[in-house]
């Protein structure tokens, strides 16, 4: 028995990493019929783990409120009652149902009854932990220390797992099956609502999923997705619609490979290091590069331009990186003049950042930001 345990963990845990998003998985509903996660692609979804006799139980009253609110607008959430934390979850689904639709009139979809944690928990929870760990109660909300007190008191180490901690953990899912953030009990659901917002808006979300990308699939973009992407570039607000900028969008890959070559013969060291290295250019396939007036200004409208750009790539399901190192060695190295003369740069213009372009090789996790230094003035 103990040995059929030990192949199953195995089997679960291989699911899990070759797993690419929630729409792998496969459920159990209140009605004991299978259901497949993919049947909510394309939708935002929050998954919980609930119970019926919890001190956090008062939340279904909220979490329905938010499915009113976003249902229609493609916000779903999926319930799963867990009896793991302290028996809270007692009775079979159907009584577990009835206790909701009576006492808090929920209409989100419930699923059976799972374990999260241990040797039998469901595969789909063993992958929302492996994409988001525990990050620790909030010590200054008094329940969150409460909970950091009693688990702490059972193990010492309970933090350094990313199991379940207790009823009513979330999970945001994004629109494309990506697990984006893990919210503890004690999370208010107005915090929950804001990124749910993020998620829902497709260009709130489309800003909240870019990422500057260093790696790319050997693969160039196709002409027509270039020209939409520039199109929707030149179309970012200029000062007084001067538009001062030139673009030059560049598809020679022979051009390309011909600049890197002088650059690996001026960094031979630091591209020897690089094992994944196939040009100076993040190794993009295709490259947009974006010129300024050689007397100054125009920065900021370039910098509107570019923005537009990389949000309109990430849309397309493309990626993106600004580049200021490439530039700095076109600009200083006589032997690469022929890569700016290619571009036919305007006289009074200078090549002022370059954009990497190309289908992701990687996914890059987002980069903390820092909102203490927003303030605002009322």
């Amino acid at each position: 028995m103990k040995r059929l345990t030990i192949c199953l963990m195995a089997f679960l845990s291989a699911m899990t990493m070759t797993a690419q998003s929630v729409y792998d998985y496969k459920v159990t509903n209140d009605e004991g019929r299978e259901v497949s996660l993919s049947d909510y692609r394309g939708k935002v979804l929050l998954i919980v783990n609930t119970a019926t006799r919890c001190g956090f139980t008062p939340q279904y009253k909220e979490l329905e409120a938010l499915y009113e609110k976003y249902n229609a607008e493609g916000f779903e959430i999926l319930d799963f009652p867990c009896n793991q934390f302290g028996q809270q979850a007692p009775g079979s689904i159907k009584e577990i149902h009835q206790f909701c639709t009576a006492n808090f009139n929920i209409l989100f979809p419930q699923f059976d009854k799972i374990d999260v944690n241990g040797p039998n928990a469901s595969p789909l929870f063993t992958y929302l932990k492996s994409q988001k760990g525990f990050g620790g109660f909030d010590l200054n909300d008094k329940t969150g220390k409460l909970l950091d007190n009693m688990l702490s008191k059972n193990d010492a180490d309970y933090a350094k797992s990313a199991d379940i901690k207790w009823n009513f953990t979330k999970f945001l899912i994004s629109r494309d099956g990506k697990v984006i953030r893990r919210y503890e009990p004690t999370e208010k659901i107005a915090n929950i609502e804001a990124d749910m917002q993020m998620e829902l808006n497709p260009v709130l979300s489309t800003i909240m999923a870019r990422r500057s990308v260093r790696k790319y699939l050997d693969k160039p973009v196709e002409h027509e997705k270039l020209e939409v992407i520039v199109c929707a570039g030149i179309n970012a607000p200029s000062g007084m619609n001067r538009q001062p900028w030139v673009v030059r969008v560049v598809e020679n890959q022979e051009l390309i490979s011909k600049v890197t070559e002088v650059y690996k013969q001026e960094n031979a060291e630091q591209v020897k290091r690089d094992k994944d290295f196939k040009n100076m250019f993040r190794n993009a396939p295709n490259l947009i590069c974006v010129c300024t007036p050689a007397t100054g200004g125009g920065e900021l409208d370039a910098g509107l331009l570019g923005e537009n750009i990389m949000l309109a790539a990430q849309s397309m399901g493309l990626g993106t990186c600004c580049l200021g190192g490439p530039v700095r060695f076109l600009l200083a190295n006589e032997k690469a003049k022929f890569f700016l003369d290619s571009l036919d740069i305007p006289n009074d213009y200078k090549l002022n950042y370059i954009i990497a372009i190309g289908y992701p090789d990687e996914q890059p996790e987002a980069k903390p930001r820092d909102a203490s230094k927003v303030k605002y003035i009322k």
